[in-house]
């Protein structure tokens, strides 16, 4: 274990001392307004060391409980932690024998192919729908636009105008 000390989880942070005067660099007043932050140290990483050996085994938060989970490479049932039941069921396919892990992964593997094709025909249905709905709505708008002008225009022009067949003005009228 790194160190000597009676706890097994310590935190350090980040400081910087001055080499020749010793002072602690510090962020000035412009600079916390940019940082939204008083001290240096919360604008750089923290470092928590953890003694995994030196834990009594005794879980009295969540951090201990993965901790536990860590040096025991086991998820008790009533530990809550965040993250600690995704964590268990990996665990639980990690010990499976290699020939059942295998094929637990192609089935999952499966199961995400298979929602993958069920998202994509999915979104395709719908992009093909959309289309055809805005083809119909301008169908539609041009039938409309082309009654509008059969007492004004020839045929020939209203089927340039509308962008229909001559034919089809014909039948309108």
């Amino acid at each position: 274990c790194l160190g000597h000390g009676e706890d097994y989880v310590y935190h350090g942070s980040t400081t910087f001392k001055g080499i020749h005067h010793h002072d602690i660099l510090e962020l000035s007043r412009e600079q916390q307004g940019v940082y939204e932050k008083k001290e240096l140290s919360q604008v750089f990483p923290e470092y928590y060391l953890i003694k995994v050996n030196s834990f009594d085994d005794i879980a009295k938060d969540s951090l201990d409980e993965w901790i536990y989970f860590l040096k025991n490479e086991e998820i008790k049932e009533e530990f809550s932690a965040k993250g600690l039941a995704k964590a268990k069921s990996t665990l639980d396919v990690l010990k499976l024998p290699e020939q059942e892990r295998a094929e637990y992964e192609r089935y999952q593997d499966n199961l995400h192919y298979r929602a993958s094709m069920v998202h994509s025909s999915y979104h395709l249905g719908i992009f093909k729908g959309v289309e055809q709905g805005r083809a119909e709505g301008e169908k539609q708008k041009a039938i409309e636009i082309a009654r509008n002008l059969i007492d004004v225009l020839d045929d020939e022009t209203i089927a340039v105008k509308t962008g229909m067949s001559v034919n089809d003005v014909e039948k309108l009228r």
